[in-house]
């Protein structure tokens, strides 16, 4: 099997994908942030009173799957030659080896411990014995697997504040919840009321799924479905759109109660806690491997 990659600005990723998969016998075709984990990244996102997020990244890498070169470099030749294609550059055209990707895929996600007696557990593995909780969660296409420092870090938190903290947590909010895994932890500590809202239809979806999975109960829905405040708020997100959430979010923190925000780099500390002054103090709790989590309490009336 043979990859070609292809490099497309914004108003060029529709077009390029179409012609590759519908005209060009591509087996597939995904696109990526062609500056991703660079200075020049973007995130899209939207929020509710936000403008729409862009369409696309400023630079795209296009990426097609064929079953040979031959293939893969007529498929380039052609896409190269149109009108319409001015801007769009080849990158490279490499031999994919033949691999078990549902295995390859379930080695990459092993148990991940959060503390000694809390652990997240995919499906195709056994939990050790002495785990006292347990979130069983595969990986899916909404983000959040317990894989990435940020998530770790918000879970990390939940479970040593819970003891003396949970018997408050009447209602939590994990806001942008993605596979919800963040209000999954919650509920598995003693959260009695969780919503869990997000942009994204299909994070909605994986939310209530993986709940069930898991036996938690919790409400699941589009952002407008957060109503009121809050005891503890998550949000798991990203530094910009964090920053610009700040008024909403603090909004629904209810009166003494936690902010917990994490998607943070630790050279953006600065940007949040000037973001959210106005209403909370943040304060970096953790680190782990150039991220930060920040958390902060509303003022009690």
């Amino acid at each position: 099997m043979f990859e070609l990659l292809l490099l497309a600005p914004q108003d060029k990723v529709d077009l390029v994908s179409d012609a590759l998969m519908d005209e060009l016998g591509a087996l597939s075709v995904s696109v990526e942030d062609a500056d991703a984990d660079t200075d020049a990244e973007h995130a899209l996102f939207g929020e509710p009173g936000m403008a729409p997020p862009p369409g696309g990244w400023q630079r795209s890498s296009v990426k097609a799957l064929f079953n040979d070169e031959s293939a893969a470099l007529d498929a380039a030749t052609l896409v190269l030659a149109q009108d319409w294609a001015e801007g769009v550059t080849l990158q490279s055209v490499v031999t994919v080896p033949d691999e078990d990707w549902v295995r390859l895929t379930q080695s990459q996600f092993a148990p991940v411990p959060i503390t000694p007696q809390f652990w997240i557990v995919p499906s195709w593995h056994e939990p050790p014995a002495d785990v006292q909780r347990v979130i069983r969660l595969d990986p899916g296409l909404a983000f959040g697997t317990g894989t990435h420092p940020t998530t770790r870090m918000c879970l990390r938190w939940i479970a040593a504040q819970a003891e003396s903290r949970a018997a408050s947590w009447r209602r939590v909010l994990d806001y942008g919840c993605g596979s919800g895994i963040l209000a999954i932890g919650a509920a598995l500590h003693g959260a009695s009321q969780v919503d869990a809202v997000d942009i994204d239809p299909a994070a909605v979806e994986s939310t209530r799924a993986n709940a069930e999975a898991n036996g938690v109960v919790l409400a699941a829905g589009l952002p407008e479905a957060a109503t009121g405040t809050y005891p503890l708020v998550l949000a798991n997100i990203l530094a910009s759109p964090l920053k610009l959430l700040a008024p909403l979010l603090c909004a629904h923190v209810a009166p003494g109660g936690n902010l917990v925000l994490a998607g943070i780099l630790a050279r953006q500390a600065d940007e949040l806690i000037e973001a959210y002054a106005p209403w909370i103090t943040l304060t970096v709790s953790a680190t782990e491997e150039g991220w930060i989590l920040m958390t902060g309490q509303r003022a009690a009336v």
